[in-house]
Order: structure tokens, then C-alpha cells, then sequence
């Protein structure tokens, strides 16, 4: 393996070598820090030139990175502010019955006010799991407020608002 390897580099043209990485690939790229021979495949393009995965050294944004403690405490204001602002709903709306341009105003007040308390507490934070709770605050919302407000006729403005809400909400979270 190894006389066939150097048969290999003795053949490349001159300036070429092969890709630490990928030993197949012939390249001649290399970082600009370490002076390491990679291929298009390895390159990370960074404000400085290109860089090798090692040098690059690549890590998500603090703002994309949710350690499950801070998914618990997304997860604690979705329920909290869920059951606020479903109370509030069924206290407010009460019979009233929303029309349907009025359910988009509600929807979008319920998606921005559960979004809000989750990127609160999570420290502006967002990602996926963040629009989860969010998503699953809103549903709550909903559900506190049929409850609250059984007696009264269910409108299907109800629903619009609900279904604004969890669009919202998920949208203000999103990475």
C-alpha cells in the first residue's frame, strides 16, 4: 500500500497532492492556516479564505443551540403562558363569537404573546424544539379556552384563531 501510494504522489503534477480526508482525491486546495491538503468536499469557506473542518472550527450559532435546559424552561413558559392567555381568551371572548377577520387578529395576539414568553425565557433563543412549545402552548390556549367557555356555542372563528395562533407562533421561533 504504501510504495503504491508514493507511485501515486510521484505521478501528480506538479502543486497537486491528495486530500487528507479523501486520500482518492487529487487537490490543490489547501488551508489556508495549517497549510493541509483538502478537496472541494472538505473546504469551509470562512471571511479569511479557506479553511480546513479542524481549522474552520465550526459550531452552531449561540442563538441555534438549546441545551435541554433551556428547552425546560421553553417548555415551562408554553405551558404557563398557555394557560394565562387561555384563560384570558374564554373570559374575553366569552359568547362573543369572533367574526372571521377578527380571528385573525386574536390568532396572531395568541401566537405572538405565547412565541414571546417562550423567546423570554429561553433567552431569544430559537430553533425547533422551540417552536414546539410554542406550537403545543398555543393548542393548550385553545383547549383552556373550549373549556372555560363550554356553556357558550363554539364559533368557527374558535378555530381560525387557534390555527393563526400555532402559524405565528411557530414563525417568530423559527431558525
Amino acid at each position: 500500500m504504501g510504495a503504491d501510494r508514493s507511485a501515486e504522489l510521484e505521478e501528480a503534477p506538479e502543486g497537486a497532492s491528495y486530500c487528507a480526508r479523501h486520500p482518492q482525491v487529487e487537490t490543490y486546495l489547501r488551508c489556508g492556516r495549517c497549510d493541509t491538503p483538502i478537496c472541494p468536499r472538505c473546504l469551509v469557506q470562512t471571511p479569511v479564505g479557506a479553511r480546513c473542518p479542524d481549522c474552520a472550527n465550526v459550531r452552531r450559532l449561540p442563538t441555534f443551540d438549546v441545551s435541554p435546559a433551556y428547552f425546560a424552561r421553553g417548555m415551562a413558559a408554553a405551558v404557563l403562558s398557555g394557560l394565562l392567555v387561555g384563560g384570558i381568551w374564554a373570559y374575553v371572548a366569552g359568547g362573543l363569537g369572533f367574526g372571521i377577520l377578527f380571528s385573525f387578529f386574536v390568532g396572531m395576539a395568541l401566537g405572538w404573546a405565547i412565541s414571546e414568553s417562550v423567546s423570554l425565557a429561553t433567552n431569544r433563543k430559537r430553533g425547533l424544539g422551540l417552536q414546539i412549545c410554542a406550537v403545543l402552548g398555543v393548542l393548550l390556549a385553545f383547549a383552556v379556552q373550549d373549556a372555560l367557555a363550554a356553556e357558550f356555542a363554539r364559533s368557527s372563528g374558535d378555530l381560525i384563531a387557534a390555527g393563526v395562533g400555532v402559524f405565528y407562533a411557530a414563525s417568530r421561533l423559527r431558525s
